[in-house]
């Protein structure tokens, strides 16, 4: 007679040492998910970049002339890598970690490019409904910035989604917001497995770790929770903060401009 076999173990998850990309349409909770990452005894994620946007021009619109170097395009992509890689390995070790995160929401128009330069990174990318995202740039950036914003909003989705299409599985990950105030151990779980990380249930309680932050971002983050009435690190009190502080105006923006791709995120 036959033995049945063995049930199968679950699989333990598979430890990943690549960089962490985290992106996203400003105002959309980046800041408080690269706390999070921040706050796991392995990765480090410090301060915006920025400027590998401008690095992309070497192999892009710059290309011809650079060229003229006679170095092959993968010569510049690996000196790019070794220079930008170094830095955040450096900074993480000198805090004690082993892997580096790096969270510039202007990086959701540039994953291609990150992806071809650390062919082993993987992409984080957080998503909020667009209409608070509007607020949000009125309250922190101004009147103007709100109006642009309606149409910044679905390009940067838009374009970070489909290169997202063409990568695996294991190497982009979409967050929504939304998730990640109202269940954050469900969805920072989510997050940790697919990084490859343990779960570290401190993770949750950034503010209680030192992060190399603006001091902006300590004096806003304190009103806020304040006009919260919480002194949680994550809460959703935000939660649709269009419905009674989006004016008439942008209203009407956010529908005629943003309309689609809200409804295409099954935002109603």
């Amino acid at each position: 007679m036959t033995e049945d076999p063995t049930p199968d173990t679950p699989a333990a998850p598979v430890r990943r040492d690549g960089p962490i990309f985290l992106v996203g349409c400003q105002r959309s909770g980046t800041t408080m998910l690269r706390l999070v990452l921040d706050s796991h005894s392995r990765i480090s994620c410090g301060p915006e970049t920025r400027f590998l946007t401008d690095m992309q021009r070497i192999v892009g619109r710059d290309w011809e002339r650079l060229a003229r170097f006679g170095l092959p395009r993968e010569d510049w992509l690996r000196r790019i890598a070794d220079f930008f890689g170094g830095v955040h390995a450096d900074y993480a070790r000198s805090r004690g970690k082993t892997r580096w995160a790096d969270k510039t929401p202007l990086y959701a128009l540039s994953i291609d490019f990150l992806a071809e330069v650390f062919p082993d990174a993987q992409f984080v990318h957080v998503i909020r409904d667009g209409r608070d995202v509007v607020v949000s740039h009125r309250k922190r950036f101004g009147y103007w910035s709100a109006v642009k914003c309606v149409v910044k909003w679905p390009r940067y989705i838009r374009t970070a989604r489909a290169s997202g299409a063409r990568l695996p599985a294991d190497r982009y990950l979409e967050l929504r917001y939304e998730d990640t105030v109202r269940e954050p151990e469900k969805t920072m779980r989510t997050l940790f497995e697919f990084l490859g990380e343990p779960w570290e249930p401190g993770a949750l309680d950034y503010g209680d770790k030192p992060h190399d932050v603006a001091g902006k971002y300590t004096v806003e983050a304190d009103r806020r929770r304040a006009a919260a009435g919480t002194d949680a690190s994550i809460y959703e009190s935000r939660v649709g903060t269009y419905r009674r502080e989006l004016d008439p105006f942008l209203r009407v923006l956010a529908r005629v401009f943003s309309g689609r791709m809200l409804r295409e995120l099954g935002y109603r």
